[in-house]
């Protein structure tokens, strides 16, 4: 595990080279034509509140300001085109979801809109009734998109996918298939989507708050590797976003140690500025394909810059 003070480092080092004229940040992230297809209310072109100065000796407080500050030097406006859907887990934290938003803007993206995850999913109990809908739903819509003999999750997970993402690298207009599915996943309380939104090349899972000493069971460790891994099989790139508690040992960590397929990248320490600066790098990076585990504890770097 590095250190906060690595993690900074790591940025700073990379704002210095911007300095000197080093070009980041180029390369596959073409321009996609969401700027001239996206609704009145995909573009937030909001920037975030200046953090508050910090004292001298207040080391992460001046992380944050620092990732504030110079983020959108850093981005090099990488998500202009690529839009984003934003998933969010039961118990996210709806402060996190802003910023994270507001990230994404700076960053010259869009967020198509927040689909909430309602707490049944994850509820054992409900396994059964799940693989029900999930079989019905895929003998109705006969799409190609589904895998009709992956497990149950999975399954769930390619039709959450349908519904609010796309492999393009620009967001699309929802199909029949993506109405249908959210839909049919609202009645049971799986999924509450955003009304007459496109579906996003890049989706954004953020996760709820940790709890100290708090475990994963394997139950939810099962849910949530298949959920995203469906999800993956179905869009352009998938980032999937906690707190340093949850990277320790927490859904976070879970998530880290299974076996996820597809363009999923996880990044933790939403809590703090850089953490969600690294978050929207990893967005960037998702779009060329590139994914890791990020963060001040993650297995590939502090940063995605690769």
């Amino acid at each position: 595990m590095i250190s906060l003070r690595q993690h900074v480092a790591s940025l700073v080092a990379v704002f210095l080279a911007l300095a000197v004229g080093i070009a980041l940040g180029g390369g596959p992230l073409a321009s996609g034509d969401d700027d001239d297809q996206q609704g009145s209310g995909e573009r937030d072109t909001a920037t975030p509140a200046a953090a508050p100065t910090p004292a001298p000796d207040d080391r992460s407080g001046f992380a944050d300001v620092f990732a504030d500050e110079g983020a959108g030097r850093l981005y090099a406006n990488g998500l202009d085109g690529h839009a984003t859907a934003i998933l969010a887990m039961p118990g996210a934290d709806p402060a996190h979801l802003e910023a994270l938003e507001s990230q994404i803007a700076v960053a010259g993206g869009a967020v198509t809109g927040t689909y909430t995850v309602g707490d049944t999913l994850f509820d054992p109990a409900a396994t059964s009734p799940i693989d029900d809908l999930t079989t019905l739903l895929i003998a109705q819509l006969v799409d190609p998109r589904v895998d009709s003999s992956a497990p149950t999750y999975e399954r769930l997970g390619q039709l959450v996918g349908i519904a609010m993402a796309t492999t393009e690298a620009s967001s699309v207009r929802a199909d029949l298939a993506a109405v249908a599915v959210r839909e049919s996943l609202a009645g049971p309380e799986l999924l509450t989507s955003p009304a007459d939104v496109r579906n996003a090349p890049l989706v954004l899972v953020v996760l709820p708050l940790g709890a100290e000493g708090a475990t994963s069971s394997l139950a939810s460790r099962t849910i949530l590797t298949g959920l995203t891994s469906g999800i993956a099989h179905n869009a352009a790139g998938v980032v999937v976003v906690g707190d340093e508690t949850s990277a320790e040992d927490g859904e976070l960590a879970a998530l880290r140690e299974g076996e996820l397929t597809g363009t999923v990248s996880t990044v933790d320490g939403i809590e703090t500025t850089i953490g969600q600066v690294t978050a929207v790098l990893a967005l960037e990076a998702a779009i060329a394909g590139t994914t890791g585990s990020f963060g001040a504890s993650g297995s590939d770097g502090a940063v995605p810059l690769g």
